[in-house]
């Protein structure tokens, strides 16, 4: 019994020992586990401040990318809208820029020939279009010469050229009619789009800013009076209110000689262009050729325009004009034989 007591005893001991050092070999060192935690959390710290300095760096990026992008669109609009003021500027000019249109220098009329005697001189009109200002009027009368001023009708930049006529015994209207081209586009510019009503009210307006005029000729206008239609409405518009067409021939294959010939109208277009380029020596060689057509038919019809080169090189045209008698042109065409 004893033995057993004591054997048994022993045997608790034992397992007691082995408990316990299975114990202690299975809970850590609490040093140990702190000293690990504090090596973590280093880690981690470092690792969330190299985050946080990464995002800032895209983030620094990004703003750079958005700041150039809102830059580049910046310089776009200023660019667009220095475009867009360059191209109001431009139609702002669009008159004075039509005064350096050029056209055919001649062209071959089909007209009858005005008989002349050998005592008497044969004619020469000359039209100066596109007047729109008192000092251009001015300085056509200057040459001392018959120059039959062509004068546009109120436009924007001119609203007052009607007035212009007030007092002139011998002037006409320049018409502005379409040509296809933007620059020759003024305001109310006759197109052939034009209604038949919309072409009616157009000349009768111009019978009230212009109520002695007798004469009509086409600023521009190489569509218009190439397209049958449309210049036969304005023919008959024309006819109506007592106006007379002068054909400035823009275009060689102009319709107006068979639209007057359909009328019974006399056919009236001009015969050569003097100032296409603007330098004297051109333009008494066109002058030249202006009277050689004047000797041979009878007469002859030129167009120029108010440059100064153009008045010059006319005011100092004597020896070549001697040969003609300068006309204006309701002179060459009197009323009854005009209409």
């Amino acid at each position: 019994m004893i033995f057993t007591t004591v054997t048994v005893m022993i045997a608790m001991v034992v397992l007691g020992y082995f408990i316990g050092k299975s114990e202690a070999a299975i809970e850590p060192n609490p040093n140990s586990l702190l000293l690990k935690s504090s090596v973590d959390n280093e880690a981690l710290f470092e690792s969330l401040e190299k985050v946080k300095q990464e995002r800032a760096l895209k983030e620094k990026k990004r703003e750079a990318e958005l700041d150039l992008k809102r830059k580049m669109q910046q310089e776009e609009e200023r660019k667009k809208a220095a475009l867009q003021a360059q191209e109001e500027k431009k139609k702002q000019r669009l008159p004075e820029k039509s005064n350096s249109v050029t056209y055919p220098a001649e062209v071959v009329k089909l007209e009858e020939v005005i008989s002349v005697s050998e005592k008497k001189k044969s004619k020469l009109v000359i039209i100066i279009d596109d007047v729109s200002s008192k000092s251009q009027l001015e300085d056509i009368r200057a040459t001392g010469l018959k120059l039959t001023p062509s004068i546009f009708p109120p436009y924007r930049l001119s609203p007052s050229n009607h007035k212009l006529a007030e007092g002139l015994k011998h002037y006409m209207i320049h018409l502005p009619m379409e040509s296809g081209k933007v620059f020759d586009k003024q305001e109310k510019t006759l197109m052939v789009t034009d209604t038949p009503e919309m072409i009616e009210s157009r000349v009768r307006e111009l019978r009230s800013l212009f109520p002695a005029a007798r004469f009509v000729n086409n600023h521009t206008g190489s569509v218009f009076t190439g397209h049958y239609p449309a210049m036969e409405r304005l023919y008959q518009a024309l006819m109506r209110e007592g106006f007379i067409f002068v054909d400035s021939r823009t275009i060689a294959g102009s319709k107006v000689p068979q639209i007057a010939k359909k009328y019974a109208q006399r056919y009236i277009a001009r015969d050569i262009f003097i100032d296409n380029k603007h330098n004297v020596p051109y333009i008494h060689k066109q002058l030249k050729q202006a009277v050689k057509i004047a000797k041979k038919r009878g007469y002859a019809i030129a167009i120029g325009h108010p440059h100064t080169v153009t008045l010059q090189a006319l005011a100092s045209a004597g020896k070549i004009l001697k040969e003609v008698e300068m006309v204006y042109i309701d002179e060459l065409y009197p009323p009854k034989a005009g209409r």
